[in-house]
């Protein structure tokens, strides 16, 4: 009998392991197809939504859904290909025109260091120019190495494939959006009614915390540009609403924020003796910071169902572990495991 258990036990190690490698290998290469089937699953509400408030059939509603989805992406792909591309040869081909700028800017900057430590000692004066002008070479090294041909013409030559990889996206998602009341009746066949009934919970419980998310993140970043859009009244009237659009659209974006912007904005001025503005506008960086460490996970824990200390915990701890992308990861684990908690697939009861 333990033979027999110890055998069962290999044989489900091995297939565990084969599921393991297989994944390795067939995940990277499907994930046109995963996505497809995760915008599917996140779309159902709206379709639901759809047929039940204008009475639609389901084709129909899909349809309706499908083409408005369709329209966006067209619109992102149109402006990214015909707009960023475009300044992404032109800023590779005029790259020794702005490292010539930078060198001017970088003189001038000289100077200023030179004027602000001319009380110093000499030692530590030379000192401080010397790492300054060691950094100003990196960044310039940095630049040069970023924006070369080769690797434009390397990522121009990824476009085909990227095409054909969003062509399958969008086909795969409108026959994921037509079939997946069929595709679940088809997965929640092969379980058990105790076994389907825990995973429709947790799904549920993930679906209402990515909504939830998503309405938190988008309310934050209506407040930072509103903040933004008062701030730049204040510090540069001539550029407010421009800048301000630009910062709310790289904000509204995950795991980016509105230092991206201000903070090189803001060395721009300084390294150019501008420091009032300058040093307004990195105020401004430090007040946008603020809210969105402060309000957002006050939000966030209110839209996903988590109280505001654990949610602060999670997206610490994922921040630390993951990087950037556990500030999303982190909050999502605590309700993961809350949701296998509740359905009793994890009992954690036990006295100290």
């Amino acid at each position: 009998m333990n033979k027999f258990n110890a055998r069962k036990l290999i044989f489900r190690l091995l297939v565990i392991l084969s599921l393991i490698i297989a994944a390795y290998f067939i995940i990277p290469v499907s994930m046109p197809l995963i996505l497809a089937a995760l915008s599917a699953f996140f779309l159902e509400p709206i379709v639901m939504f759809f047929k039940r408030r204008w009475k639609m059939s389901r084709k129909i509603a899909v349809a309706f859904i499908y083409i408005v989805s369709v329209i966006i992406i067209s619109i992102i792909c149109y402006i990214s290909i015909t707009q960023i591309m475009t300044q992404i040869i032109l800023l590779s081909k005029q790259a020794p025109y702005y490292i010539s700028k930078l060198s001017d800017m970088w003189l001038h900057m000289q100077e200023n260091i030179s004027k602000y430590t001319e009380d110093f000692p000499p030692e530590v004066s030379t000192s401080l120019q010397k790492t300054t002008m060691d950094f100003i070479k990196k960044i310039e090294e940095t630049f040069l190495s970023f924006f070369n041909y080769s690797k434009v013409s390397a990522f121009f030559s990824e476009i085909p494939s990227l095409f054909i990889s969003l062509l399958v996206y969008m086909i795969a998602l409108f026959l994921f959006m037509l079939d997946l009341p069929k595709l679940k009746c088809i997965t929640y066949k092969y379980l058990k009614p105790n076994t389907a009934k825990k995973i429709k919970i947790i799904l549920n419980r993930l679906k209402d915390a990515t909504f939830g998310y998503m309405k938190a993140h988008l309310f934050v970043s209506f407040i930072i540009g509103g903040v933004t859009l008062i701030g730049l009244l204040l510090i540069q009237p001539k550029y407010a609403i421009t800048m301000t659009v630009i910062i709310w659209l790289i904000d509204i974006v995950p795991f980016l924020g509105s230092i991206i912007i201000l903070a090189p904005w803001g060395l721009y001025h300084l390294l150019m003796g501008n420091t009032a503005i300058a040093v307004k506008l990195f105020i401004l960086a430090a007040i946008l910071l603020i809210i969105r460490r402060v309000v957002e996970p006050k939000l966030m824990g209110d839209h996903i169902g988590l109280s505001t200390l654990p949610t602060l915990i999670a997206m610490f701890i994922g921040l630390q572990l993951f990087g950037i992308v556990g500030l999303l990861v982190g909050p999502f684990v605590i309700i993961f495991f809350i949701a296998l908690k509740e359905t009793g697939i994890i009992k954690v009861n036990f006295k100290i």
